[in-house]
């Protein structure tokens, strides 16, 4: 077999190839097999008609198109290989010739992935990550926790303020009229929540348990409700309870209430602090290994990005979300009628962000290459390990699911990030810290 590979374009060009006579021959054969079970010719079973009455009846010819069916994948497939291009979108392909007797040649438009052009990817110079807990990080903390064991308790006829809970019935007229949706008995609201509209909760303060309160709020334009937006509404609202949080002292009964394992308010903050500069400590990790990459990614030079690659990015990274989404219940169809949008808004927002993604993968695998990064079987069998591990699965599974080529491909991305972020210099002034920090 012979392949030419004739650059066009940027990223675009011309393959051409053939396939033997002898794989013409096995073609030949398998479409008239495939053929055969169809054909009604007097005198024969249907299905059994011999090769030679078939072509004297109908020609070979008419098992050209089926054979060529038959062996184009692989001939492509080898014709790639052999021209040593990386085909990044299905080719066009169209026939150049099917004589007889002689090899048939095709020609595919192909378009292949962008070369790379490396600048300095180590030695990355990036912010100077700050991972010391603060003393007011550790009270954040320690309050956060506090306020999750408040206790709500009536207030006997006192009025409601921020910060409290109030049981209500409420009732929605838009124009004098109720509209859907608008209406609950018995709801629990906490005002400054901002769990309703506009200033909706702000209108409660002030009133006590028994009140009845006329609420005016006017929707966002671009409220869910379509029929709703930007329109003026009073809600009748009756309040049933006004209810404040107790919260618990900060003492060592608190401490062990909200963990099991301390003995006392100083060990949990000391737990706190620990856990806390664990947290900075992994933040800090991600944003050197981000900002280094970043810095990579803007030395490199990628004259032009195939629409295909940004069109195939676009569309994984929706089948992804939209994935996770219905692992929470949430159903494709289900999550565009609660968020209001539709799949064309959803594939704009991730197809924003497609060009950088690509990009990104295209100067790693390049580094990759630059480097020659070649994972061990070893390593393969960790990440087998480690997948498994992870999602709970075989790791015959995972070996099903994913071919030693992606886990190798994967193995060696990870490589060259360690390596860029590895390299990273911290010698970017940090953002100040201001005195409430310290």
């Amino acid at each position: 077999m012979s392949a030419k590979w004739e650059k066009k374009g940027t990223n675009d060009g011309e393959l051409t190839f053939e396939i033997g006579t002898d794989k013409i021959k096995e073609g030949l054969d398998k479409a008239f097999q495939k053929n055969k079970k169809n054909v009604n010719i007097p005198g024969f079973r249907k299905g059994k008609v011999s090769r030679q009455i078939f072509n004297e009846m109908y020609g070979e010819e008419s098992l050209y198109q089926d054979a060529l069916n038959i062996l184009l994948p692989e001939a492509y497939s080898n014709a790639v290989e052999e021209a040593g291009i990386e085909p990044v979108a299905q080719p066009q392909v169209d026939v150049e010739s099917l004589e007889k007797g002689k090899p048939w040649v095709l020609k595919a438009v192909v378009t292949v992935k962008p070369e790379v052009k490396l600048g300095e990817y180590k030695g990355i110079s990036v912010e100077k990550q700050n991972t010391r807990v603060y003393k007011k990080d550790i009270d954040e903390s320690i309050e956060k926790k506090r306020q999750s064991q408040a206790e709500l308790v009536l207030k006997e006829d006192k009025p409601a303020a921020e910060g409290d809970t109030v049981i209500i019935d409420f009732d929605g007229y838009v124009d004098g009229k109720q509209f859907d949706g608008g209406k609950a008995n018995n709801y629990s609201l906490e005002l400054g929540s901002h769990s309703f509209i506009d200033n909706f909760e702000d209108q409660l303060v002030g009133h006590k348990a028994g009140d009845d309160v006329d609420v005016n709020v006017t929707f966002p334009d671009d409220y869910q409700a379509k029929e709703l937006e930007g329109k003026k509404a009073t809600f009748k609202v009756k309040i049933h309870e006004v209810k404040e949080k107790q919260l618990p002292k900060l003492d060592d009964e608190f401490a062990k209430d909200v963990d099991e394992d301390v003995d006392s308010l100083d060990e949990l903050k000391e737990k706190v602090k620990a856990q806390l500069k664990d947290e900075k400590e992994t933040e800090a990790k991600n944003n050197v290994e981000d900002e280094a990459i970043s810095g990579a990614v803007d030395n490199a030079e990628v004259k032009e990005i195939p629409q295909a690659m940004i069109d195939e990015d676009t569309e994984r990274q929706m089948d992804q979300y939209l994935a996770n989404m219905q692992q929470q219940g949430i159903n494709a169809q289900m999550y565009f009628q609660l968020t209001g949008t539709s799949k064309e808004d959803l594939k704009k927002q991730f197809a924003d962000g497609a060009s950088r993604r690509v990009k990104t993968n295209l100067v790693l695998e390049a580094i990759v290459e630059a480097e020659n990064i070649k994972p061990t079987e070893d390593e393969v069998k960790e990440e087998v390990a480690t997948l498994a591990k992870q999602y709970g699965m075989k790791e015959s599974a995972i070996k099903s699911a994913l071919s030693e080529d992606m886990l190798k491909h994967d193995i060696a991305i990870q490589s060259a990030v360690k390596l860029i972020t590895d390299s990273a210099k911290q010698d970017k002034p940090a953002s100040k810290t201001s005195d409430s920090e310290k």
